[in-house]
């Protein structure tokens, strides 16, 4: 059975995580821009930021973060679902959307009405009911479709 937890429950896993998150979204040039944003985490006194990992036994199959920004433009909206990942042999089994619930649980926890995320994948977050509500500019200069869902 897959369980999602907060990496600041599981400190145990803390490195797996950390290769986890960087492994699937950094680069060779920001591993420790990840391990000081995970690190830092585990100790945020108001919720912010925050990684979870989806655990078959003391595997992470999957990844989610609850961000103050997802290094866009649109700082003026928050909190950013990213980081969303399922491990390829535990697709089609709904892993995906019960991350997506969980972080629309945990916001909703936190006191926050609206979860944000960015992405250029077609059709997939609009089956879960997020709207396609604005644009963003990314660290690279391009327009990138913002998401957002109240919670």
């Amino acid at each position: 059975m897959v369980t999602i937890h907060e990496i600041s429950t599981k400190l145990e896993l803390f490195d797996d995580a950390l290769q986890a998150f960087w492994g699937k979204w950094g680069s060779e040039d920001n591993k420790t821009f990840y391990e000081d944003c995970m690190r830092h985490s585990c100790t945020a006194k108001d919720g912010l930021p925050r990684f979870y990992v989806a655990l078959d036994h003391k595997k992470i199959v999957g990844t989610y973060a609850i961000l103050r920004n997802d290094l866009n433009s649109r700082q003026d909206l928050f909190p950013w679902f990213a980081c969303l990942y399922v491990d390829p042999t535990y697709r089609g089994q709904q892993l995906g959307a019960k991350l997506l619930q969980h972080a629309l649980d945990e916001a909703r926890y936190k006191g926050y009405p609206q979860l944000y995320l960015t992405t250029d994948l077609e059709n997939y977050y609009e089956k879960y009911g997020w709207t396609h509500s604005t644009e963003a500019i990314g660290l690279s200069g391009h327009v990138l479709k913002v998401y957002e869902k109240s919670v």
